[in-house]
């Protein structure tokens, strides 16, 4: 069945079950499981995209969670919501609440100049006399750029990265530093330009360690992974159980190659390696004032400020446009600005963790697999299914 074909049968699908909810008759759930369940198949199948792990959470509590497909194709390991997997740039979200806890804690404040927590000097040469804030790199204004190839050769195939973020990122911005250039920077006041840099989220994370006297991953573990029960979460290989941890692969024309597993010098930015079922608990506490099943991870006027959209019409970067976009402190609008939270993309790796505005229903979904440019609309097919299947129970919900 064509794209123009499947559309035409889900417009009828949904108007077949409002006039079925007008006439207060019980959606059927199960018709709509198997529905969901032959939805996600046919496109994993078509775009040949390997595993996949999905959790829909409806008023702060995970009413769905299933797995299709293989962590491990060669030897037929199913994809569960407990399988692990690194989840790319979603983890600036666990960054960005390592943040809040070190300015709930007063160890840092989003507005010092950052070279106050620094033991290099950070300076726009556009601007050497404008600050650069811990807002501004956690909203991606700082006017700081992902030079290539030098970011690329930030991964690290076979293992965690040998090289210490301290040491790659004083080479980056100090000058005569091995990896230093003006290209480095934007010709860009801070504040005042939006663009999206890893190396700055990697260097807030680095702020948060110098601030607090932990490495990130024993931060986040102290007051998030252990609070809410996320067992099978860590940041590097030394810290989960590699055996339920899913093989990345990579769909090229109609040939699939694995990846080796990876890991970043700047793991800040998305080193995070966890699961569905883990990752439900710490979203289900962002989008709940800072609390899962009694467990508080940050006071709720420090969850305000994490998800309160920064720009305003008074104060925006001049390339944003606020009906589009807008953003957090590493938390952002997505999708037209319909949904907020974050996605993420790496080698191997596609995952959502998205929520409508109104935090009601929520999708976390992870793929283990790139997909060719032609397959890649599939991704988002089978998020916007999972979402539409939400948005169904929760309706179904209101009506008892």
């Amino acid at each position: 069945m064509n794209t123009l074909l499947k559309y035409f049968a889900f417009l009828m699908v949904v108007s077949c079950a409002q006039k079925a909810i007008g006439q207060n008759i019980k959606p059927q759930p199960e018709y709509t499981s198997a529905k969901l369940d032959s939805f996600i198949n046919v496109n994993m199948e078509a775009s040949g995209l390997v595993g996949l792990g999905a959790a829909i959470i409806i008023d702060k509590k995970v009413v769905w969670a299933k797995g299709y497909g293989y962590a491990d194709k060669e030897n037929k390991k199913p994809f569960t919501p407990n399988t692990i997997m690194n989840i790319a740039s979603i983890s600036k979200t666990i960054t960005g609440v390592c943040l809040m806890k070190a300015v709930e804690n007063k160890q840092l404040s989003l507005d010092d100049d950052i070279n106050k927590y620094l033991p290099f000097k950070i300076v726009n040469p556009n601007f050497p006399n404008e600050k650069i804030t811990l807002r501004n790199l956690a909203t991606h204004t700082s006017g700081i750029t992902d030079r290539e190839p030098i970011y690329d050769s930030t991964y690290y195939y076979g293992g965690d990265s040998p090289v210490p973020l301290g040491r790659f990122l004083k080479d980056y911005f100090e000058p005569g530093g091995k990896f230093y250039s003006k290209d480095n920077f934007l010709n860009k006041k801070p504040g005042s330009y939006r663009e999206y840099s890893n190396i700055a989220a990697g260097l807030a994370g680095y702020i948060v360690e110098r601030a607090t006297g932990k490495k990130l991953n024993e931060y986040s573990k102290l007051y998030i992974f252990k609070p809410l029960k996320m067992g099978s979460t860590g940041w590097f290989f030394s810290e989960i159980n590699l055996a339920d941890h899913s093989k990345l692969y990579a769909k090229n024309a109609d040939t699939l190659k694995n990846i080796k597993l990876y890991g970043g010098t700047t793991y800040p930015d998305g080193g995070v390696r966890t699961s569905v079922s883990d990752l439900s608990h710490f979203f289900i506490a962002l989008l709940n004032d800072g609390e899962y099943n009694g467990a508080c991870i940050l006071k709720k006027q420090s969850v305000a400020e994490m998800l309160r959209f920064q720009y305003t019409a008074a104060n925006k970067p001049e390339n944003v446009q606020l009906d589009k976009i807008n953003s957090g402190i590493f938390w952002a609008t997505k999708l037209g600005a319909t949904r907020i939270g974050h996605n993420g993309s790496d080698p191997g790796v596609r995952t959502f963790m998205l929520a409508d505005p109104a935090k009601e229903v929520g999708v976390i979904l992870f793929i283990n697999t790139s997909l060719t440019e032609k397959d890649e609309n599939k991704f988002f097919d089978i998020y916007q299914e999972l979402h539409k299947y939400g948005v169904q129970l929760k309706s179904a919900k209101s009506e008892h």
